[in-house]
């Protein structure tokens, strides 16, 4: 049966590396986090660090060997289990004493927590009652969820030794099998960046994602998603195949780490306030198309649907914001990404890029092209990975050596697709531009946007090899990050214990002053992506403007949305929140009168 976290908030994947093992660093004080099980030869790597680490003989998953990726990453997924769980084992047997894992454990519980309350009486009682509250206490202890992301859009095929393509073998749908294999319970599986109905088809073959009995599963399906129609829409697709979605996490668009994709102008609290609306609607209709898929399967179905969580991730950054999401919003749970890249013990960043981090500025986290999949990349300037990009277009080398192939995706000079950022790929292309007949502005941007590519693979992955040790790939170990924007208001590398303090209120972290609040800031971030578009549109169309226009006018009712919250009395500083509204409102009407 899924046990709830004691927390409110979870730590959600950040690029590859960066909470690759997030789940033995936190889970055994009940926080669930997230990592991305798609680079096996990152997880391999990981594999070797943590058997040495524990001291166990490690047999290495060699790539010759039959069914490598799937035994790779279920394989790393066991052995975290074991690892959280030897933690867990060696937190209940230590004293409650001052500095001890459980007294960490306990103390870092939110405030509201019934189990931090009977902590406190615990902590007040004496003699044969303190005995019993602390054997009680000690049986509370529950680990957080170890969950697995996979992004559905890297989903390559991939061939055997004979050059034929691996049937059900490709990126996301073996992922998903060595997943569904692992013993992992009290899990999830995190679908993210869109719908891929292969990968959604391929749910079907595995029994571990039924649910033992009502609001009962040993694995349960997350997606991820921008709006309410997405998750309408991805709900009842998995629903008609049995399939129940326990969880929407609403990320928002812009104000996020990795890839962002944008909505049409919808912002994330007219987004939130229509899932509060409509969340017994989402259930109903859901139920209505999956307990007719489980009685034409021959299940017995449910006499009502399961509990759906919906939780919230994206630029949030202090008590008051967390508040408003859990109170107003009725949010299940808040995700917590950038500011954990500064907490050593909760993700693994090397130490160039944490300084780096550490020292970022407003102009530092922009949304670029580098991604190779074509969507726009939230990216922090200044990392190693992007020296050494900007290094081989001076030397005129353009472009990265594509060893891991997971984002290749152009047939437009090859057969089979090759990847966007790649050397060769970049070479075909400036070749082509050349001959091009395209006015300066053109070619210009065609040649930026094409340079500005990164190999993404491996710059993610980079991070846990520099930390322990254990190169990825030989002779290549820059680093790419891709915090949200937020990252730039936090400054200090904070404890676990230092982050949860600021989480819920009890003493903050500093914060960069005059921090905008987070609906504002995404505001602020769309009327920029927008602006942007228009600019970069140098032949727009009658289609084009009535876009834009329409962008526009959500712009302006999620103004008025947050205008209510002011009414409500639900911020705390009001007048740097309104002033930041008029401000925002008056480019968007400016933006609005050039359209016309």
């Amino acid at each position: 049966m899924y046990t709830l976290s004691p927390h409110n908030f979870h730590i959600p994947v950040m690029g590859i590396a960066f909470t690759i093992d997030s789940p033995v660093k936190v889970a055994c004080y009940g926080i669930n986090s997230a990592l991305s099980i798609i680079e096996d030869n990152l997880i391999e790597m990981m594999r070797k660090h943590y058997y040495q680490e524990n001291n166990e003989p490690y047999v290495p998953i060699e790539k010759h060997e039959e069914n490598y990726r799937v035994r790779r990453i279920t394989d790393y997924l066991n052995l975290v289990n074991r690892n959280v769980h030897r933690k867990l084992d060696q937190l209940k047997n230590s004293a409650f004493e001052t500095g001890s894992e459980i007294v960490k454990y306990f103390e870092m519980l939110p405030e509201e927590s019934g189990l931090k309350e009977k902590y406190h009486r615990f902590l007040e009682a004496h003699g044969e009652a303190k005995t019993e509250l602390e054997n009680w206490l000690r049986k509370q202890i529950t680990p957080g969820a170890i969950e697995v992301n996979i992004m559905t859009k890297v989903d390559k095929n991939n061939k055997n030794q004979q050059g034929e393509i691996i049937p059900d073998g490709s990126d996301a749908l073996g992922a998903l099998r060595a997943y569904a294999e692992s013993d992992l319970e009290n899990s999830a599986v995190i679908f993210s960046a869109g719908m891929n109905p292969r990968l959604f088809n391929y749910l079907e073959n595995f029994r571990e994602f039924d649910a033992t009995g009502w609001g009962e599963f040993k694995k349960r399906v997350v997606i991820k998603v921008s709006d309410y129609r997405s998750a309408l829409i991805q709900g009842k697709y998995l629903a008609k195949k049995g399939i129940w979605v326990s969880e929407f996490r609403i990320e928002s668009g812009l104000n996020c780490g990795g890839h962002a994709f944008a909505t049409q102008g919808l912002l994330l609290g007219p987004i939130l306030e229509e899932f509060r609306s409509k969340k017994e609607e989402l259930a109903t209709e859901l139920f209505s198309l999956y307990n007719p898929a489980l009685q034409s399967r021959g299940d017995e179905g449910f006499e009502k649907p399961h509990p759906i969580a919906i939780t919230v991730q994206g630029g949030i950054g202090n008590h008051e914001e967390q508040q408003l999401l859990l109170k107003h919003y009725k949010v299940s749970g808040t995700g917590w990404g950038s500011p954990f890249l500064l907490c050593p013990e909760a993700t693994t960043v090397d130490e160039k890029t944490l300084e780096v981090l550490s020292a970022s500025k407003e102009d530092d986290v922009v949304l670029s092209k580098a991604s190779p999949l074509g969507v726009r990349f939230n990216y922090l300037k200044g990392t190693t990975a992007e020296n050494e990009r900007l290094e081989r277009i001076k030397n005129n080398k353009p472009g990265s050596p594509c060893t891991e192939k997971y984002l290749v995706s152009s047939t437009e000079f090859t057969d089979e697709p090759i990847c966007t950022a790649s050397r060769r790929y970049q070479k075909l292309k400036l070749e082509q531009l050349k001959t091009a007949d395209l006015p300066e502005a053109e070619m210009k941007q065609e040649i930026d946007d094409l340079l500005s590519k990164e190999c993404l693979c491996i710059g993610l992955s980079n991070s846990a090899g520099l930390n322990y040790g254990v190169p990825m790939v030989k002779k290549l170990d820059a680093v790419t990050i891709c915090p949200g924007p937020n990252i730039v208001n936090f400054s200090k590398v904070a404890s676990l214990q230092e982050m949860t303090d600021h989480i819920y209120g009890r003493k903050e972290l500093p914060q960069k002053e005059g921090r905008a609040h987070m609906f504002v800031k995404e505001l602020q971030l769309y009327i920029d992506y927008i602006q942007e578009e228009i600019k970069t549109c140098l032949q727009p169309g009658p289609r084009d403007v009535k876009g834009w226009k329409g962008f526009c006018s959500n712009l302006l009712g999620g103004v008025e949305h947050y205008r209510g919250l002011l009414q409500q009395e639900l911020i705390k500083n009001r007048n740097a929140f309104e002033e930041g509204l008029q401000q925002m409102e008056a480019r968007i009407l400016k933006l609005k009168e050039s359209l016309e």
